[in-house]
């Protein structure tokens, strides 16, 4: 059948967009196909529990305690962002490298090495350490949830985000949940475009990282020991080794046997995951410090008390929307963190007493592992009742973290670095200088703010 002339005029559109489409389809099959996307692609698929775990380090007690160091300090603590990001990541990869090598989670390890006695020392600081950090993290969501919402009760938005924390870890199956959170953790990085709209002299940020200066009074130690504490936290020492059990078992690897060992390849995508997760969380790290001292600090507003003023530091960029963006961070570094704060606990003690334990099994199939991370969320929900200033409450929780963290430290790197443990996996000489390194640096800022605080 033969089409008329009036017909022909019309589908020549039709036909030419179809071919256009082809065409744009095939360009793009081919622009994928090339290497360097390719390589990015592949990269990305490599990148897991490191990326989701240095997110999770920036939650709001991380950002609270930046946004008052470079509010109280200016720059001159921005060298502390350089400066640990090697000490964390050598760490959280020890941590991976644990987990994949021995095929258990970091209480396992301890409890098989160095027997129940410190295992559960370990585990009960561990459970009192995240609590605290999460009924934190709950408090500063409902708060800064409050600046957009001025009528709305706290107690609304904490029961809100205690309700949505549960649901996710208990009937969201780990293979979404780690999907949503790899992707949730760029939220973090509007706080880097934050800075780089501001009108910085770049000297005087050189400056500042290159020649560090301290003036050892008992706030700067204390704030210290909340940075250390925040980036070098004990909760992400058990997650990251968790969760590369984790990633092991939704490969099909059910036992410990069937675990155990680790081939070059796995731990070289390894190792690119946490370094890039680790380079992530300090670079957002930095990019507060700045921010907040080329702002607060510059306005002369030098103590961080109310959401309201750690907002003030993203007004630069987002003007009038400032308190949304500030909201928008909080809540997804929260919503990030949270979770993590309750699984990582309820991991350590589902390993203490071997009870059946993951993300991956339903709730039916682990009753005591999810009534762990019931009773911590319930415990931190509390905490909200009892009058406390949320701000505070943030810096004090990095602060527990930086004096609870060497001595689990002095666990994983004695574990990390024994060969009949390890085999060939075991740590390397600068590896395990490196971490003894972190031990003796955060035991001795630990002990100078206990000694402070004595002395008061």
């Amino acid at each position: 059948m033969h089409m008329s002339k009036l017909e022909k005029i019309f589908s020549a559109p039709s036909i030419l967009l179809d071919k256009s489409v082809d065409v744009t389809i095939k360009f793009i099959d081919k622009l994928i196909a090339r290497k360097p996307f390719k390589l990015a692609e592949g990269y990305w698929n490599t990148l897991g529990p490191g990326l989701t775990t240095g997110a999770a380090d920036d939650d709001p007690s991380g950002i609270a305690t930046y946004s008052q160091a470079g509010a109280r300090y200016g720059f001159q603590l921005l060298w502390l962002a350089p400066f640990t990001f090697p000490l964390m990541a050598v760490v959280q990869e020890m941590c991976a490298r644990i987990g994949l090598v021995t095929g258990e989670g970091l209480a396992g390890n301890i409890k098989r090495h160095y027997g129940k006695k410190i295992l559960y020392l370990s585990t009960l600081l561990l459970f009192f350490a995240n609590t605290f950090n999460l009924g934190a993290d709950l408090g500063a969501m409902a708060k800064a949830s409050q600046l957009l919402f001025p009528n709305i009760h706290f107690i609304f938005f904490i029961l809100f985000f205690t309700f949505i924390c549960l649901y996710l870890q208990i009937f969201t199956t780990y293979a979404h949940y780690a999907k949503y959170l790899k992707y949730l953790a760029l939220v973090l990085l509007s706080y880097v475009f934050s800075a780089l709209v501001i009108d910085l002299d770049w000297n005087l940020v050189y400056k500042a990282i290159v020649f560090p200066t301290l003036n050892f009074s008992r706030e700067q130690l204390f704030l210290i020991c909340a940075i250390m504490g925040t980036t070098i936290s004990p909760y992400l020492f058990f997650w990251q080794t968790s969760q590369e059990v984790e990633e092991d078992i939704l490969k099909g690897k059910v036992t410990i046997e069937e675990r155990r060992g680790a081939n070059i390849t796995e731990i070289k995508d390894m190792r690119a995951d946490v370094w890039s997760g680790m380079f992530i969380s300090n670079l957002v790290m930095f990019f507060i410090i700045l921010t907040s001292a080329a702002t607060l600090y510059q306005s002369g507003i030098t103590q961080i008390d109310t959401a309201e003023q750690a907002a003030m530091a993203l007004r630069p960029l987002a003007g009038e929307f400032a308190f949304l963006l500030f909201t928008i961070g909080i809540v997804g570094a929260g919503m990030l963190a949270v979770p993590i704060l309750a699984g990582s606990a309820s991991y350590a003690i589902a390993e203490c007493f071997e009870w059946d334990r993951g993300l991956n099994l339903k709730l039916n199939q682990a009753h005591a592992f999810y009534g762990v991370i019931i009773i911590s969320m319930l415990m931190g929900l509390a905490m909200n009742f009892m009058n406390l200033d949320p701000i505070k409450m943030l810096i004090y929780s990095a602060v527990a973290n930086g004096l609870i963290a060497p001595f689990i430290l002095m666990l994983i790197v004695s574990i990390s670095s024994s060969k009949h443990i390890m085999n060939e996996h075991a740590n390397g000489t600068f590896t395990k200088f490196l971490g003894w390194f972190t031990v003796f640096l955060m035991s001795a800022v630990g002990v100078a703010v206990i000694s402070t605080l004595v002395n008061l």
